[in-house]
């Protein structure tokens, strides 16, 4: 549903079928921001999905994604960047509010420097640009931004073991403010800054060479000592050969 004279977008789930939609525009590098309210109540089962990507069998993902749970138990964020086809770069979060009480602003921050997750301003998580060192990372396939609310107890929550309660359908979550004015549009198989970009001499470009500074880094540090409950970064047992590369040089967060 679209209400308030567009303000206000819902997404809702049933036991037929869910929901979702997706930007007019594909971008290659974006800060793109939308602020959410999350299914309220047994959300069990859901997920719903905030994220970016490209077409194709060796396509980029980055993924925010919030795993519902039963009532008064925390949403699990769940974050993914997805290379060429290529995952398994999994860090996931309890969030230190209540997320479906009101709207909360999610931003991705996508450069050539790297990829930044953000909540409500605050950095929870970074993945560095390590080419250099042999860690792919997506600079060259345009994605779209997507939201989608969808059945997923096969896995969702701990791991499959609590199944949706569809007597609790419809499900629906909330998004407004939609906002990707600092973007690189792609059209004409080419990549085209807007008025946000970066022009020489204008600090309008700085989203494009943004790295966190050392007060952001601090924030960044809190959120994964205190909010932390999975990253892929010292799960030895799911990589017995070594753990990815982006990990041990310079532990990845």
């Amino acid at each position: 549903q679209i209400l308030k004279n567009g303000e206000l977008l819902t997404l809702s789930l049933d036991k037929i079928s869910g929901s979702a939609f997706q930007s007019k525009n594909e971008y290659l590098f974006a800060y793109v921001n939308m602020q959410l309210k999350l299914v309220p109540g047994n959300s069990a089962g859901t997920v719903t999905s905030y994220y970016l990507t490209s077409q194709g069998s060796v396509w980029d993902e980055i993924d925010f994604e919030f795993l519902g749970n039963l009532t008064g138990n925390p949403y699990t964020v769940h974050t993914n960047v997805i290379t060429r086809g290529e995952g398994d770069r999994e860090q996931q979060f309890r969030l230190w509010f209540d997320p479906t009480a009101d709207f909360h602003t999610y931003s991705i921050l996508w450069n050539t420097l790297a990829i930044i997750f953000f909540v409500d301003g605050t950095p929870i998580r970074l993945f560095k640009n390590l080419e250099s060192k042999g860690v792919p990372f997506p600079k060259t396939q345009p994605m779209r931004i997507h939201s989608s609310l969808w059945n997923a107890d096969d896995w969702a929550t701990r791991g499959g073991l609590v199944k949706t309660d569809w007597t609790q359908a419809p499900f629906k979550a909330s998004f407004r403010d939609f906002n990707a004015q600092q973007a690189c549009i792609w059209t004409a198989k080419r990549s085209i800054c807007n008025s946000s970009s970066p022009r020489k001499n204008s600090t309008s470009k700085a989203w494009l060479i943004h790295e966190l500074d050392s007060a952001s880094l601090k924030r960044l540090k809190w959120v994964q000592l205190n909010h932390m409950i999975y990253n892929y970064c010292i799960d030895i047992k799911r990589f017995p050969r070594g753990l990815p590369p982006e990990c041990v040089i310079t532990n990845n967060t």
